[in-house]
């Protein structure tokens, strides 16, 4: 039997089908890890709760491990830290699930290793990632992540590569117009007209589940190439502390839609968008959203004095409530 080291120092790709040709197994992944499941000869399935991967492994296929901020100890196994380099972290070992349960393993001190899947990397939505984040925006790469209501893409507004990115992972028409998320309300008016509102209204309603549609206005400092042809845009500030941290890092407006390809549901979970992982630099874990699958609601503020609920999402009520309260009225007038 070829020891930790024998194992952690045979670095090469491995795929998820390899893995299942030579352990037999089938991947069960959750947000705990990943659960082995070892076949019979009759199709059956059984949990074999004692398999060691990097026994069984060992000497048949190659296996890289990469350790999470924390470097792994155990006997015979050298620390193994970050891989910096972006390139090389998809590079790492194929396959569905981001964790993997190694509480088995006596010999090993680290409960769980994370893995990488085959183009990008799995992580978990803490604001330890957030510059990591950032970094990947600035390269024009697209990332996922939550936001208070569902999973998005995102990606630098700035970037017209990028920006076409996210129509082609969603097979979306050029002509659906993208939001764009900033960290905090005050930095809306870079980017929208916001001198008619009346005071304390934007920040009554942000961060929030809520996207404003605003004029652009001859100052904002968009990119043209944004939304060609529309002279609004639509503008988020989640309630939620990673996109908030990457959105100021990046000091950029960042171009925000639902991960998920055009026409199908939202997503709630990274699982429901697992097939377009690999089309992301990064996927962000921030665990199963509460809100449902009816995303933010949507109000156009584009008229002085007045507001229209495009969308009623998750938060009609309560928006308008608000909105009210700050002597707007409801606009009429149908949608040219």
């Amino acid at each position: 039997m070829k020891s930790w080291a024998n194992v952690a120092q045979a670095f090469a790709v491995v795929t998820q089908r390899e893995i299942r040709r030579v352990l037999c197994t089938d991947y069960r992944a959750d947000r705990l890890g990943l659960q082995l499941v070892r076949r019979t000869n009759r199709g059956r399935r059984s949990r074999k709760k004692s398999m060691i991967v990097p026994a069984r492994i060992a000497g048949k296929l190659p296996l890289l491990v990469s350790s999470s901020r924390s470097s792994i100890r155990a006997a015979g196994l050298p620390r193994i830290g970050i891989l910096r380099n972006p390139n090389q972290r998809r590079r790492l070992v194929s396959g569905s699930a981001k964790m993997m349960a190694l509480s088995s393993l006596e010999s090993c001190n680290a409960e769980v290793i994370e893995v990488e899947n085959s183009l990008g990397a799995v992580r978990p939505a803490a604001e330890d990632y957030a510059e990591e984040a950032v970094q990947a925006l600035r390269d024009g790469k697209v990332i996922a992540l939550p936001t208070d209501t569902l999973y998005g893409f995102a990606c630098d507004a700035c970037s017209s590569e990028a920006v076409n990115r996210i129509y082609d992972i969603k097979g979306r028409k050029h002509t659906s117009p993208l939001a764009i998320c900033v960290g905090d309300v005050s930095d809306i008016e870079r980017f929208a007209v916001t001198d008619h509102l009346p005071s304390g209204l934007l920040d009554s309603l942000l961060p929030g589940p809520v996207t404003v549609i605003l004029s652009r206005g001859a100052l904002s400092v968009l990119e043209k190439s944004l939304n060609p042809g529309l002279d609004s845009i639509g503008v988020r500030v989640p309630d939620s502390n990673f996109i908030r941290a990457v959105s100021r890092g990046l000091g950029r407006a960042i171009a925000l839609t639902s991960a998920n390809l055009s026409g199908q549901p939202s997503s709630v979970c990274i699982n429901d968008f697992q097939n377009l992982w690999q089309e992301c630099a990064f996927v962000y874990d921030g665990g199963v959203l509460p809100s449902g699958r009816t995303g933010s609601t949507i109000v156009d503020l584009t008229r002085a004095g007045k507001y229209r609920i495009l969308r009623p999402g998750s938060a009609k009520e309560e928006t308008v409530a608000i909105i009210e309260k700050h002597s707007l009225v409801e606009d009429e007038a149908v949608s040219q």
